[in-house]
This record gives C-alpha cells, sequence and structure tokens, in this order.
C-alpha cells in the first residue's frame, strides 16, 4: 500500500497544487490548514465545511502527523524541555523558556543531530543523523502550544538550520501563514553557525530574524571552537551579516558564548568592537552551559560583567541572556545524550 502523504509537510502553496491534481478549488486549501493549525484536527471526518467526498478521498491518501514528547524535563524556574522520539526513531529537543513580561519563547530543533561540529556543543558529539522534514519542524511548535501561548520561536535547537535551508523555509512559511500558526515575522529568530552562501539566500528567500553564533572575533580561536569558521572566515562572515542587514533593515544578532580563559578577556572585547563596527547589530552575551564531558568552564561574573561594560561603553548594544533551566537538561543535546547513555546502559 502506497504511503500516506503527510499534509503537516505542505505549504499553502504546494496544498494548492496537490488538491488542484485531485480537481479541487484553490480556497479548499485554507479551508484544511485552519482545521490542522488552529483547530488542531487531525481526523478528515472532523472538517465539516469540506465535502464528505473530498474528505473521504483525504483519508485514503493523505494523514496528519503529530509530536508527542516522549520525556519532558520540568525547571524550577517554568523551563521545559522535550524530547521527541521520530517515527524512525531519531530523537530532537524543544525548550519552552518562559519570560517575565512576555508570553514564552520556544526553542526547536531543525536536523536530528549536527554536522557542524562546534565544540562547545553537546549536539556536535552526536553528528548529523538527518535533516527534519517540514512536518517535524512545525510539530514541535503545535505540541508546545499544547502547553499555552508562545510569544516568540528560535530554531536554535538540535542543527543547524541554513543546513536544511529549503525546508526550514517551508516550514517558517506555515509558521507565518494566518491561517498557519500565525505568528509575525519579527517574533521569530533563525540562529546559524554562519553558512556565508546560505545567509546571503535567506536574505532574498524569507524574512526572518537573524542570530549568527559568533563566540570570538578573531579566526584563530573561532576555528578552534567552530570548525565551520575554515570554510567561512570572518572576512567572509562579517561583510555578509552587513549585507542582510542592510537589505532586510534589520539587526543582526551575534551570539557569543563566554567561555572561561578562551573567549572572555578585555583584549578579545576590544577585537569584537572594531570587528562589528560596520555591521547593524547586537551582541547577546551566554555564559557557557557547562555539560557532562565539556572541557570548559564559564567566567565568573564579574568577567562577565566587565566584558559587557566594556562593549556598552564603545556603543554596542550587549545584553546577557538570563540562565533558564540549569537544574535540568536544557542546554542544547543534553537531555538526548542522558537518555542515550540510559538506554545504552540498560543494553549492556
Amino acid at each position: 500500500m502506497e504511503e500516506k502523504i503527510d499534509l503537516k509537510n505542505m505549504t499553502h502553496e504546494g496544498l494548492v497544487a496537490y488538491l488542484a491534481e485531485l480537481g479541487q478549488p484553490a480556497f479548499r486549501a485554507r479551508q484544511l490548514i485552519k482545521w490542522i493549525y488552529q483547530q488542531r484536527v487531525t481526523d478528515f471526518a472532523a472538517m465539516t465545511n469540506v465535502s464528505k467526498a473530498l474528505r473521504d478521498e483525504l483519508s485514503v491518501r493523505c494523514r496528519i502527523s503529530t509530536l508527542t514528547p516522549a520525556t519532558v524535563q520540568c525547571s524550577h524556574d517554568g523551563t521545559r524541555k522535550y524530547l521527541f522520539q521520530l517515527e524512525d526513531d531519531a530523537t530532537i529537543e524543544a525548550v519552552r523558556i518562559p519570560m517575565e513580561k512576555e508570553k514564552a519563547t520556544l526553542c526547536i530543533s531543525t536536523q536530528a543531530g549536527c554536522a557542524m561540529g562546534c565544540v562547545f556543543c553537546m549536539t556536535a558529539t552526536t553528528g548529523l543523523v538527518r535533516n527534519l522534514s517540514v512536518a517535524e519542524i512545525v510539530n514541535q511548535v503545535c505540541a508546545a502550544l499544547a502547553d499555552g501561548p508562545v510569544g516568540n520561536i528560535v530554531l536554535m535547537g538540535m542543527g543547524e538550520p541554513l543546513h536544511n535551508l529549503d525546508n526550514v523555509i517551508d516550514a517558517l512559511n506555515i509558521i507565518f501563514l494566518d491561517e498557519g500558526l500565525g505568528y509575525g515575522a519579527r517574533r521569530v529568530t533563525l540562529s546559524t553557525c554562519g553558512l556565508v552562501p546560505e545567509i546571503l539566500a535567506l536574505k532574498d528567500r524569507i524574512k526572518v530574524n537573524l542570530a549568527v553564533s559568533l563566540n570570538a572575533a578573531d579566526d584563530q580561536v573561532r576555528s578552534r571552537l567552530m570548525p565551520i569558521n575554515k570554510r567561512y572566515p570572518l572576512a567572509e562572515l562579517i561583510p555578509a551579516c552587513a549585507e542582510f542587514a542592510r537589505a532586510t533593515k534589520q539587526r543582526v544578532t551575534f551570539e557569543y558564548i563566554l567561555i572561561k580563559g578562551v573567549n572572555d578577556s578585555l583584549a578579545m572585547a576590544k577585537k569584537l568592537v572594531k570587528l562589528l563596527h560596520p555591521v547593524r547589530c547586537k551582541v547577546n552575551l551566554i555564559a557557557f552551559n557547562e555539560h557532562q564531558g565539556a572541557d570548559f568552564e564559564p567566567p565568573d561574573e564579574a568577567t562577565i560583567r566587565a566584558f559587557q561594560e566594556y562593549l556598552l561603553e564603545r556603543g554596542l548594544v550587549a545584553t546577557l541572556r538570563a540562565g533558564k533551566g540549569c537544574d535540568i537538561d536544557a542546554a542544547c543535546g543534553q537531555l538526548k545524550g542522558r537518555m542515550d547513555k540510559v538506554a545504552q546502559c540498560a543494553a549492556e
């Protein structure tokens, strides 16, 4: 029997084209999308404003997938970490982060594992398993919405979003669609380790906030932390970010994980000010989140504050991300790593 088509893998345009093959008018696509994303219906029989003949045909040809967390960890600060097991048994993570004055922020994954090899990242230790489908990306949002409203979405979980560019863009189109998940582009941020050609392509394909994982202001240190820098060094990355900011009229966010004795000196802060001077941007400072097997430590609070103040005094917008979920496996890849270890021990 032919495998059923998952309608959550289709954008509005894709669904219009598919329905046309079935002899259906274009407006049916928006009807179906409303049922799927706004009413959270998974049974075609419940779609009462769709003809019975079409409902019957869709039930034979198609399906509407969902994701249910295999494990949920809850922090004392309200952070929730979801581990999802996919249909092929691959696992991914998403994190729901409470915010003081607004609805929660949701961090979602775009790949199972990651090929980028950043040495400070737990996910990098697993390597790349595969890209996530459009449905697997949007279903993380749908699952989190069952726990309450989500104000902002960040594609900053497992994987490199620009390494799965086509599926990520299709997922964003569903997230942005009024009849879909209904998020404005300003409420969604895509984070990249710095794939320069894809950054330049992204600005022409869809509007979304861009965050770049920077973590050093010279090639020597950044290449040590992030192997991608050997392919796209700072001399290529920073102009691409400047072009993205100019073309989109949006400020680029540079994520900077502060690691004790590696990239937290005032000498590095001085290089950072000079490096980012040409770019309309802000810097988001993050203390390294320790995890099992990590060779790094976070700096002390005085060092972090001194680094931030140096940037602020020289005109850079520099925020300090508050730590969340420190009492659970909240950092990217940590919960998966722990559960994989448990499964391995059980099998031995």
